[in-house]
Formats: structure tokens, sequence, C-alpha cells
């Protein structure tokens, strides 16, 4: 079993030193670590995975210990994240998670998949998944995510926005995805926008959800080329297999521990 520590501190000489010195000296066996200093911020970034065979520290006292290096976290190899997801009336992105996670990819439990409408709970019970229809109630959201102890919601193309509350109650843990032509295709048909203006590239987006829309910390991106051949159909197709792509991954990294927060940027180590 192993250890994993995401600290986060200004930056100054001998950190990495005296982290990497306080695991040896309580018997520990590195096996990642990874770093990075924000020039502009002056901040410290570490993620340092270690083997706790033989460790002298409880597992319940090493985020205690760690304290005094900065802001830390520390998460364990055998305890699965429980992840929500958040879904309307498309299924790709749905459809992929669920198989992600079946396969082993996704690693995580998944605690329930909650929609505003009734459409795709059938997708969800053919993969054992509970399924909870709940329109426009986030009360219930809120206190059915709190009993199934959900570290990480995933809106799946969820088409409902979420009130300041809600993200507030969840900070730095909703991925959500969209097309990437925000903001210069606003509004609905975002892709038969983008195939009048004869675009030659198109993306899509995954980023934490902020109480501004559309405008949280960037995850993961990646794009798509786009010739004159291609229909508005062909748009779409190319779309939503970059919107997996970009969710699935963005969902990896957090499961993982990797993600990092500074200011409205994120670093993944």
């Amino acid at each position: 079993m192993n250890a994993i520590l995401r600290l986060t501190c200004r930056d100054c000489r001998g950190i990495v030193a005296a982290v990497t010195s306080f695991i040896l000296r309580h018997n520990g066996n590195i096996i990642n670590l990874d770093q990075y200093t924000d020039p502009a911020q002056k901040m410290f970034f570490m993620r340092l995975e270690w083997d706790l065979t033989g460790f002298k520290l409880p597992r319940e006292k090493i985020a205690a210990a760690l304290q005094k290096f900065g802001n830390v976290a520390v998460s364990f190899s055998d305890q699965k994240k429980r992840a929500a997801i958040f879904v309307s009336k498309y299924d790709h992105c749905l459809y992929d998670l669920l198989l992600r996670n079946k396969s082993g990819e996704l690693n995580c439990d998944i605690a329930a998949v909650i929609s505003n409408h009734e459409d795709l709970r059938y997708v969800a019970e053919t993969f054992g998944q509970e399924f909870y229809c709940l329109p426009r109630d986030e009360k219930k959201q809120l206190a059915l995510l709190q009993a199934k102890k959900v570290d990480l919601i995933i809106l799946a193309r969820y088409m409902q926005i979420l009130s300041p509350k809600f993200i507030r109650a969840y900070p730095q843990k909703i991925i959500n995805v969209h097309h990437s032509f925000l903001p210069a295709f606003k509004g609905a048909k975002p892709y038969h926008q983008a195939y009048q203006r004869g675009v030659k590239i198109i993306g899509a987006t995954a980023h934490f959800a902020t109480e501004d829309l559309d405008q949280g910390p960037i995850i993961q991106q990646n794009v798509a080329q786009i010739s004159h051949r291609d229909t508005v159909d062909d748009l779409i197709v190319k779309g939503r297999d970059l919107e997996r792509q970009v969710l699935s991954a963005a969902a990896r990294y957090f499961l993982n521990d990797r993600l990092f927060v500074c200011g409205n940027r994120t670093i993944i180590l």
C-alpha cells in the first residue's frame, strides 16, 4: 500500500530535502516524486508517493505530522474515491465513464448517477448503478451527495446551471465539460455556427466548475482537425469524441491525486 502526499506552500530553499528526509526518517521508501514552482506566485507544489511497508507513523497521523511543511493532502492507494455523475439527455459521456469504470480504467466507486430527466435511467441501471431523477432540487441532490460520501462530481453534459451554493459545497470537486467554441460560438447550436464559419479545428475542454459559468480552472483540452468536407453531423461526432476524451482524462487526474489549483490555473503532477 502506498501513501500519496500533495503539498502546496510558499517556495523556499530546502523544502524537497526536508520532506524527503521526513519520509526517510520514518522508514518510508519513495516511489514517485514530482514538483513545480510557479515563478509568478512563488508557490511550490509537490506530489510524492511512498511505500508504507514498515513506515513508523500510523496512517491516521501522517497528515498532521506533515502539516508543518505547508498545506497538505494525504491519500492512500487502498482507498477508492467516490464519484457521482450528473447527466441530462446526452448519453455519450455517461456511457464512456461507466465503461471506463467497469474496465478499471477509472479507479473509483460510482456512488450515484443523478439526472434532471428520466431518459438515461436505463443506461445507469444496465451498468448496475443507482439512478436518481432529481430535477431542479439541489437540496435533495446535496443531501444525497452527503449521504453517499461523494468526493468528486462529474458533470457529464449536465444541462442545468448549478447554483453558487451548490458549487461552494464542493469547491474544486466538480468537473464540467463543454465544447471549446466558447466564447466564440455562444448559445444554441455551436456546431452549426462553427460549420457556417468554416472552422478548421474544433475542441473540447474539461474544467473545474466555479460560480463564474465556464470560467473555472482548465484541467484538460483536446482538438480535432476539420475540413470543408465535414458536415454538421461530422462535427458533432468529432466533438462528442473529444468531450469523452477530455472529461475522462480530467476525472483520472483528480482520482489519482494529480491536480493542484493555483489561482485560475491547474497544475498536474
